[in-house]
């Protein structure tokens, strides 16, 4: 391996030490200190004083050129190691896969590994954890299996590493199976195992699996680190009570939480009535110190984003005294998710201007945003942003560009993207076909879904439930009905509430009330509002009084204070004259307290977002546009007293 650059400028005076195992201990204390730069000096100084490193030196700087994640510098390492008397060192060679590891470079480690004459239970462990933390799970997988067979016996860090892999591809079973090989070799009761395998079986979704190996951990054993495993595993499952539950168990037992257990709660408020809860977790946070710690700030701008207060997001991200390319993207993606791309945008020039460049997340949330708002011509901008920046070829981004565009009805440059991708997942399949539907070209959709059986591809839920909507807005209800039965019998994928919509919104929409109702009944899971509010407009549409009666009693049983099922049902009772009925349901909004909140319409204009809701007079431009829509309803009526008049001529005819 050749590499003719030296790590670092050279240097000029005689240092002191003159044995290796000073400057070796030297190398060590910078390690320690995380003063890797300074190891990478001495190692340089060491050279230059004729110094020969040994087979402790290397992989020490090995270790420093890892921990730096710098490729160059290690390939530089590699090249001294070669040169040296330590070059077949199964020790040194160990070094070199691990440092390898760490950079990213796994071929670059696999080639050190596949050359060592002797192998360890530590080579093997640091080749396996290298595949599996690269995504090759393959590769790790295949490579503990010739660990085996060549008779190395598997130890704590081999079952931490695959227990990972496990909880990395979410298969419970293999979890299962590692923990049982753990038990087999007598590890099980190593707190750093037990710890991984809370996380691992949280991320599976087997809570209960994850309980009960931290139950079985000694309570002499239990460290921080296992509270925060089995908090950050009620946060995979939604399950906030739960975390806040152990955390308060946490404290009373004596253990002082660390800026983990605050990240973990942090993490399990993704809801909106969350707030409350993530503000408590924030004032905690303070109290244990940590609010100074970058992640934490940055997580805590992406919980106030999801539970919908962008204030405090924005005041967090204001007094952050550092920013990373992390904390402008949370920033930017807040403003984006909550509807306000205006802010995203000018957040997202100030990010460049602040020298921070933003990375295909940060360009994820403005194409998500663009897609909310319909915004076309930022989408077209941002998209020119994602091909300057060489980020298109990225299947995410390109999946999210067809949303986009398709969101925004311009479906020709959706379908250029679609065609152009080299490769494409279910997800890209999916995306064209909600596209296809949303835009009303339902042939396209389900032609679409066609070819995807014909490639032998397996659609998913969401491939369903865009073709059962697109069967829906086309009033296909034999097609839908076939789509419904195929994906729960042929694929076996349990229909979930939206599925279940899709249908009853078709059989309503067709006017076949009775057997919706029946359908609705008979469903395997609960109807939420959605269902029940799905019919009650199919109700309005064919005038049901009966039907629209039962529909709106079992929605305001769930949700009292909406007002939808109200207006509604007045609507329906007003469209056969039942005057009585309305009266009613206005009695009835009074009585119980609902408002009814005025709709909003989103108009964006050389790239400005403007919202206008009912009889609102407070737009800088509202004259010209009042007078705009006078004139338009004037020719409009005019168009339609001209088509009146033509059809008497004809009928006189």
């Amino acid at each position: 391996m050749a590499a003719k650059s030296t790590i670092l400028p050279t240097y000029n005076h005689i240092s002191n030490y003159s044995t290796v195992t000073q400057w070796n201990t030297k190398i060590k204390q910078a390690i320690k200190q995380n003063q890797l730069q300074k190891s990478l000096n001495y190692f340089i100084e060491m050279k230059q004083n004729n110094i020969q490193p040994n087979n402790l030196t290397f992989p020490l700087i090995a270790k420093a050129c890892g921990k730096l994640m710098n490729l160059c510098n290690s390939q530089i390492v590699h090249t001294h190691v070669v040169k040296s008397p330590y070059c077949l060192d199964k020790y040194v060679q160990t070094g070199l896969v691990d440092m390898y590891v760490k950079c990213g470079c796994v071929e670059g480690a696999y080639k050190v590994f596949d050359e060592m004459s002797e192998r360890d239970v530590v080579s093997w462990n640091a080749m396996i954890l290298g595949f599996c933390e690269m995504g090759f799970l393959g590769r790790g997988l295949g490579c503990f299996d010739e660990m085996r067979v060549s008779g190395v016996e598997a130890d704590s860090i081999t079952v931490i590493g695959l227990v990972q892999l496990g909880g990395l591809v979410k298969d419970v079973r293999f979890v299962s199976g590692v923990h049982c090989l753990g038990v087999r070799i007598g590890v099980e009761g190593d707190v750093s195992v037990g710890n991984t395998l809370i996380a691992s079986y949280a991320k599976c979704g087997d809570l209960g699996s994850a309980e009960k190996v931290f139950s079985g951990i000694g309570f002499g054993c239990l460290s921080v680190v296992s509270w925060n495993s089995l908090i950050a595993g009620c946060g995979y499952g939604g399950e906030l009570g739960k975390s806040v539950g152990l955390y308060r168990r946490m404290l009373c037992y004596g253990f002082r939480p660390d800026g983990c257990t605050i990240l973990n709660l942090l993490t399990s408020c993704v809801q909106r009535e969350a707030l409350n809860c993530g503000k408590s977790i924030h004032s905690q946070g303070i109290k244990v110190g940590c609010d100074t710690d970058i992640a934490v700030l940055n997580t805590l701008i992406s919980m106030y984003s999801k539970t919908g207060d962008v204030c405090s997001a924005r005041d967090i991200f204001d007094s952050m005294k550092e920013r990373t390319c992390v904390s402008w993207t949370a920033i930017i993606g807040c403003y984006a998710e909550n509807g306000d791309l205006d802010e995203a945008m000018a957040l997202f020039q100030s990010m460049e201007a602040a020298g921070q460049k933003p990375d295909l997340v940060t360009a994820l949330y403005i194409i998500s945003g663009c897609g909310q708002i319909g915004a076309l011509e930022t989408g077209r901008w941002i998209h020119s942003f994602v091909v300057s920046n060489k980020l298109h070829s990225n299947l995410v981004v390109s999946n999210a560009l067809i949303d986009m565009y398709a969101k925004c009805g311009y479906m020709t440059l959706a379908r250029e993207i679609f065609n152009s991708m080299p490769k494409k997942s279910i997800v890209s399949w999916t995306t064209i076909i909600s596209g296809y539907a949303l835009n009303g070209e339902f042939k396209e959709a389900l032609d679409h879904f066609e070819l995807i059986l014909e490639l032998g591809l397996t659609p998913n839920h969401v491939t369903f439930l865009s073709v059962l909507q697109a069967c829906n807005h086309a009033g296909f209800l034999e097609k839908g009905w076939e789509c419904f039965q195929l994906m729960a019998n042929v694929y076996k994928l349990c229909p979930q509430i939206e599925h279940y919509s899709c249908i009853a919104d078709l059989l309503g929409r067709k006017g076949k009330l009775r057997e919706a109702l029946e359908f609705v009944q008979n469903m395997c899971i609960r109807p939420d509002a959605g269902i029940w509010g799905t019919l009650l407009s199919a109700c309005k549409i064919h005038h049901n009084v009966e039907i629209g009666q039962y529909a709106a009693e079992r929605l305001l049983e769930i949700e009292p204070q909406v007002a939808a099922p109200y207006v509604e049902m007045a609507n329906i009772y007003a469209s056969i004259g039942r005057w009585d009925g309305v009266s009613k349901m206005r009695t009835m909004m009074k009585e119980n307290q609902v408002t009814k909140y005025p709709g909003q319409s989103v108009v964006q204009v050389n790239g400005r977002t403007h919202t206008f809701t009912v009889e609102e007079r407070c737009h800088p431009a509202d004259l010209l546009i009042c007078d705009a829509i006078d004139g338009l309803s004037l020719l409009l009526k005019e168009k339609l007293d001209s088509a009146s008049i033509e059809e008497m001529i004809i009928s006189d005819t």
